[in-house]
């Protein structure tokens, strides 16, 4: 990207976008770690902010910040994130032509739920997991060999399915449940602590356990991933590189800002919660577009170049959420884009 933008000024302009998106994933992960510490340890909000920032000393200590250990702890920590959902949706006994008729004909008529969509979006497919899918496929590429680039690429495209796959099931899950558990009771339950507390009396002490367990667990993982997001947009636009502990206690820090500020005068964190994945889903052209033209480009791809059919979806998918968000900006904002 960066002998593309060639200039200077785009190329700074290009990183501090690129770096945004990564802080922003990195809040939405915090403040669900810190709930998760208040609702399972009973951690008040306010030092669950600071105790939070010593996720890196956890990741990093367990796995002496290599990949291979990574990537099995990412396997521990989405494995429970999926064996909880799975857990609770069977607990909670959701209606499938509900949810069938729903997925299939969304229902968009108000400001809230274009708001939950998009958040959805920005949530799913996050701008630093492209980043750090992309650089993965560079590195796991250590021969020449032709033949040693496909293999590669089969299975790296068979592990980037997988994991986008799994990350929009889990995604739905969280909102089927919701569903099930609290809106077919007739509860109105308007806060993540709100639904742990309705839990419990509802399916009982093992349901409201494990929603806690996979909110931490998904707020170690995305935001591990986040650190490495942002090593790879520093090293890949400015050529530098950064301690990933440095880089891990600074991005916390900063986050601790404005959590802590959101905690002091009484603002519900799942506001941030919410905003920043919709901020993710508006900055999702960052990456994708670039991608599209790149791997489009016969030039620069070679025989890797994309299908004209991958091409065709992947746009039809791009303009999609492009619509999407433009739909959610003319409603929050009464048109002005």
């Amino acid at each position: 990207m960066r002998f593309h933008l060639k200039r200077r000024a785009y190329i700074l302009s290009y990183w501090f976008a690129a770096e945004a998106a990564t802080v922003i994933t990195d809040l939405a992960e915090f403040v669900g770690t810190v709930i998760a510490l208040n609702l399972l340890f009973g951690i008040p909000l306010l030092y669950g902010t600071f105790l939070s920032v010593l996720d890196v000393v956890l990741v990093m200590g367990l796995t002496g910040g290599r990949a291979r250990p990574l990537e099995y702890f990412f396997m521990v920590l989405i494995s429970t994130i999926g064996i909880g959902y799975v857990f609770e949706i069977f607990i909670t006994g959701p209606s499938l032509i509900p949810f069938l008729a729903g997925s299939i004909i969304p229902n968009l008529a108000s400001t809230d739920r274009v708001l939950i969509a998009v958040g959805v979006v920005g949530a799913t497919v996050m701008p630093h997991a492209i980043f750090v899918h992309s650089a993965l496929s560079n590195d796991k590429i250590t021969e020449p060999s032709m033949e040693k680039k496909h293999r590669t690429m089969r299975l790296h495209r068979a592990e980037s399915i997988i994991m986008f796959t799994f990350a929009g099931l889990v995604n739905a899950a969280i909102m089927v449940m919701a569903a099930a558990a609290f809106r077919s009771h007739g509860l109105n339950v308007a806060t993540i602590q709100d639904a742990y507390v309705t839990l419990e009396p509802l399916f009982g002490a093992t349901a409201a356990t494990v929603f806690g367990i996979t909110l931490l667990a998904s707020g170690l993982s995305s935001s591990t991933t986040a650190t490495i997001a942002g090593q790879v947009i520093m090293e890949g636009l400015l050529g530098r590189k950064m301690n990933l502990w440095v880089r891990r206690i600074v991005t916390r820090m900063i986050n601790t800002i404005p959590t802590t500020i959101a905690i002091l005068l009484g603002i519900e964190p799942i506001l941030i919660l919410v905003y920043s994945q919709v901020a993710l889903s508006l900055l999702l052209p960052l990456p994708l577009l670039p991608l599209l033209v790149f791997t489009k480009d016969k030039k620069l791809m070679g025989i890797f170049v994309n299908r004209k059919i991958t091409t065709l979806l992947a746009g039809i998918f791009i303009g999609t959420i492009l619509i999407l968000n433009a739909l959610f900006l003319c409603v929050k904002f009464g048109g002005k884009i």
